[in-house]
C-alpha cells in the first residue's frame, strides 16, 4: 500500500473520467446528512450523560459492561488500525481477508462511510494545523476565546461543514478498489448492525425485552458515544496540548490519559513527526494496543512490510527545542 501523499500525488496527475462515489452522499453534504448527523452525536450523548447516574442508582450488569467493552475496543481498533493506520497511512500491508474485516471494524464504529473518514484525513495531514485543516483547534486564532471556538470545531463543528474534502483526489486509491468501495457505501448496514447487534445478544441471553434495551442503552448508545468523543478528543485535545518530545510540523502533542481508551492514537506527536509508523508509542511506558495487534497479525503472517520505527529513525525526529513555533514549545513545556 502507497503511503498518503503518494496517492494524493497520483490523483492529481489523473485525468480518466471521475472515479464512482464510495458514499451515499456527494461532495456536498445535504441537510438530511447533517439532521442525521446532530442526532448521532445528541443522542448517544444524552446516555453517556446519564449513564453516571444509572450506574450509581441502579449498577450495570456484568453482560451489558462486557458488551460496552467489547464492541467499544472492536471499533476503536477498527478506526486505529483499520482506518487510521492502514487505509489511510499505509502502515503495513494486508492479506484481502484482514484488508476487508478492518473495513467493516472500523465500520462498526459508526464514525463515517471508510472512504471519507481517509479523505478526511490525508486531507488534515496534507494541511496540519494551518489553512486548508478540516478540523485544527487553531483556526481561529491563538487567544483564549479563539482557542476555545476551534476547539469546538476541531471536536464537533467541522463535521457540519457543507463542503466535503474531495475523495476522488485525496483517496483515489481506495476508491478503485471495488470491495472496499462497498463496505463504504454500506455504512448504513454496518450502523443498523453496530447499533442492533448488542441488544440482540443481550435480549437472546436473559431471554428478556429489559436485558435487550439495557444492552442497547450500555452496548450501543454509550459505547458510540464514549469512543465518538475519544476519537474527537484526538482532533482537538491532542491538537491543544501535550508534550512535544518529536519535531513536526504542527501543535500535535502527547495526552497520556487519553493512551489506553484511544488505543494508542493520542501519542500524537510521534505519529505527525512519523505519519507512516505502524507504532504511535515509541517511548518506554506508552500503552499503545494497536501497534501490539498489528504484531500479532504479522506474527500470523496476515500483515506484512510493516513500518517499525527504528532507534534511529525515532532518534531522528526528536525535539532539540529548536524546532516547531514557539506556541508549540511554550504547549509542551507547559503540559
Amino acid at each position: 500500500m502507497t503511503s498518503s501523499s503518494d496517492v494524493i500525488e497520483e490523483a492529481r496527475k489523473a485525468t480518466d473520467t471521475p472515479p464512482p462515489s464510495a458514499t451515499l452522499g456527494g461532495e456536498q453534504k445535504r441537510s438530511i446528512e447533517q439532521i442525521t448527523l446532530l442526532l448521532f452525536i445528541t443522542v448517544p450523548f444524552l446516555a453517556l450523560v446519564a449513564a453516571v447516574p444509572l450506574a450509581w442508582g441502579w449498577g450495570v450488569s456484568w453482560l451489558d459492561m462486557g458488551l460496552l467493552v467489547f464492541f467499544y475496543f472492536l471499533g476503536c481498533h477498527g478506526i486505529t488500525i483499520g482506518f487510521h493506520r492502514y487505509f489511510t497511512h499505509g502502515s503495513f500491508k494486508a492479506k484481502r481477508p484482514l484488508r476487508i474485516a478492518l473495513a467493516i471494524m472500523g465500520s462498526l464504529a459508526v464514525e463515517g462511510p471508510l472512504v471519507r473518514w481517509v479523505a478526511d484525513h490525508r486531507k488534515h495531514h496534507k494541511f496540519s494545523d494551518a489553512e486548508g485543516d478540516p478540523h485544527s483547534p487553531w483556526r481561529f486564532g491563538e487567544t483564549v476565546p479563539a482557542l476555545m471556538k476551534g476547539l469546538w470545531w476541531a471536536h464537533i463543528g467541522w463535521m457540519f461543514d457543507e463542503e466535503q474534502t474531495p475523495q476522488d483526489k485525496y483517496a483515489p486509491d481506495l476508491i478503485k478498489d471495488p470491495a472496499i468501495r462497498a463496505v463504504s457505501r454500506l455504512f448504513v448496514l454496518w450502523t443498523a448492525v453496530s447499533l442492533l447487534l448488542p441488544p440482540l445478544i443481550g435480549g437472546l441471553v436473559t431471554m428478556s425485552w429489559w436485558g435487550a434495551f439495557t444492552a442497547f442503552f450500555w452496548g450501543s448508545l454509550v459505547r458510540v458515544a464514549l469512543l465518538h468523543h475519544v476519537t474527537w478528543s484526538i482532533n482537538s485535545i491532542c491538537h491543544a496540548v501535550g508534550k512535544r518530545p518529536f519535531r513536526s510540523r504542527d501543535r500535535s502533542g502527547n495526552v497520556w490519559w487519553l493512551a489506553v481508551l484511544s488505543c494508542g492514537e493520542s501519542w500524537h506527536n510521534l505519529h505527525h513527526a512519523d505519519p507512516t509508523s505502524a507504532r504511535h508509542g515509541v517511548m518506554r511506558g506508552q500503552i499503545d494496543s494497536s501497534a501490539r495487534f498489528i504484531r500479532f497479525f504479522e506474527l500470523l503472517g496476515w500483515a506484512y512490510d510493516v513500518r517499525w520505527p527504528s532507534r534511529s529513525r525515532i532518534d531522528s525526529r526528536r525535539n532539540t527545542g529548536e524546532g516547531g513555533s514557539r506556541r508549540g514549545r511554550e504547549t509542551a513545556e507547559a503540559a
